[in-house]
């Protein structure tokens, strides 16, 4: 993926020397549904980098000034026109817009470049920073899946399932 630029971030794919910052905020995952993303050293999250590396799905998101990254996008084109869309911040970052300005660039590409028609993401009902997000970004909420999927389980190894919201938005939608 070309670098994409806003007046604070670069959007680009993650490469060598991206580790730290990635490990800064995946040691301890503030989303449940990043758990499985836990990073527990450096190594992992070079190895981590590597994989990202290698295709434009997860997009690290930069400072522009110091070129730190502060968190990442993903999408993942669903064939013909729709991407499912996510983030991921540093809570070190928090409040300040990073992400809301990271998601309009990123969202702006996806529909003007790429020429998606949809896009949508997933959001535990109990991430009131990341619904808050998709509407702030115009997103739609579609539905409420009740008990949809499980990130943890409790002492017994039961699942806990988690009511999973989606929200939604079409390209004509971006534009007005």
């Amino acid at each position: 993926m070309d670098p994409i630029t806003t007046e604070r971030l670069i959007l680009r794919n993650f490469r060598n020397g991206d580790a730290p910052d990635l490990l800064a905020y995946l040691r301890q995952p503030r989303a449940s549904c990043f758990l499985s993303l836990k990073l527990d050293d450096l190594d992992a999250a070079a190895v981590e980098v590597e994989a990202r590396s290698r295709s434009d799905e997860h997009i690290a998101v930069c400072l522009r000034g110091t070129g730190r990254v502060i968190g990442d996008l993903f999408q993942v084109p669903e064939p013909p026109d729709t991407h499912t869309v996510g983030w991921n911040f540093n809570a070190e970052f928090a409040g300040a817009g990073y992400a809301v300005e990271a998601a309009r660039a990123l969202f702006d590409h996806l529909f003007t470049v790429l020429g998606a028609r949809r896009l949508y993401a997933y959001v535990e009902e109990t991430n009131v920073a990341s619904r808050r997000l998709c509407e702030r970004l115009g997103m739609r909420k579609e539905g409420l899946f009740v008990e949809f999927i499980s990130f943890t389980t409790d002492a017994d190894g039961t699942p806990l399932y988690e009511n999973t919201m989606q929200y939604a938005i079409l390209r004509k939608e971006w534009r007005a």
